[in-house]
């Protein structure tokens, strides 16, 4: 299924919300066929739209800021509609990943609280990574947890790809010392570390992690390469208040967003890159293997505007 497509159907409840108000506040005051006029009213009642998407305080204070000066100086006699979708990709386009320096193998920390979906997260990452010609393995580090060792080698499986795990109560620095040596002896180009769920109120898993990244940083250069954060859509602005205690204490790098079928607040995406300043790498957008995508902000804004539009 072409990205795209597969995005306008994760975001189809978003989008179907989203389209449903915009029309009941341009359309009472635009004739048919020609573009909403800008007014204040007009930009408060999609102020509040934004807000309600979860776009947050600061997306939502940047674009209706922006679209007002725009308005103040006769800017704004085309669409609003448009102007309002470029906006929102200029948030998104304002934070950027970084390319990857050739490093091999590429450790790279999936981290979160549990329920996120960080383990099956891992194993549709691992699939995406493979089917793009790496070769990933996946490390199974949450020994805290059985029932996470079991889940992730259903997933490692389905995806085909090695999976390197310890027993229960292992330590978890050592399962992660023994897979990217694993990975080095198989020629794996990607070492994924699933770790165990964690808040960042929790003092021991948190030291957990960064005895981890010591461990790793002896390995590898530059390791880790990334600390991905799997933050779950469906919680709005409660997880945007974990995640900023993890990019401080965690060293995050990037998000993957998921659930965002299970949401009609998908603007979530644009609160994160306006108020973290951290690119989103991934989006899940269902519970298939294949339900794992890169993300676009182009791609994202078309889905988010896909519906009535």
């Amino acid at each position: 299924m072409p990205i795209l497509k597969s995005l306008r159907d994760g975001l189809s409840r978003t989008a179907q919300q989203w389209g449903s108000r915009i029309s009941e506040i341009l359309e009472p005051v635009a004739p048919p066929g020609l573009p909403a006029p800008a007014s204040p009213e007009t930009l408060e009642e999609l102020e509040e739209l934004l807000l309600e998407a979860d776009v947050g305080v600061t997306a939502t204070e940047r674009i209706i800021q922006s679209l007002e000066s725009r308005r103040r100086a006769g800017e704004l006699s085309g669409s609003l509609r448009e102007a309002l979708k470029q906006q929102i990709l200029g948030v998104l386009r304002s934070v950027v990943s970084p390319a990857p320096d050739g490093t091999r193998p590429r450790v790279i920390l999936i981290v979160g609280v549990n329920g996120t979906g960080k383990t099956t997260t891992v194993g549709k990452l691992a699939n995406l990574l493979r089917a793009g010609g790496h070769r990933p393995l996946v490390c199974a580090a949450d020994t805290f947890r059985a029932a996470a060792v079991d889940q992730l080698v259903v997933w490692a499986e389905r995806a085909n790809v090695d999976l390197v795990k310890a027993v229960a109560g292992a330590d978890p620095a050592s399962v992660v010392y023994d897979a990217v040596q694993a990975g080095r002896a198989r020629d794996r180009d990607v070492v994924l570390v699933d770790t165990a769920g964690r808040l960042h109120t929790r003092v021991n898993l948190m030291g957990e992690l960064e005895k981890i990244r010591r461990v790793v940083s002896k390995e590898v250069e530059g390791a880790p390469h990334e600390v991905l954060l799997v933050l779950d859509a469906t919680v709005g602005q409660n997880g945007l208040m974990q995640a900023r205690q993890f990019v401080e204490s965690a060293g995050v790098t990037g998000i993957v967003l998921t659930k965002l079928d299970g949401t009609a607040k998908g603007g979530i995406a644009v609160a994160i890159a306006a108020e973290l300043r951290v690119p989103i790498q991934y989006v899940g957008v269902g519970e298939g293997l294949d339900d794992l995508l890169p993300f676009s902000a182009d791609e994202y804004v078309e889905g988010l505007f896909a519906s009535q539009w």
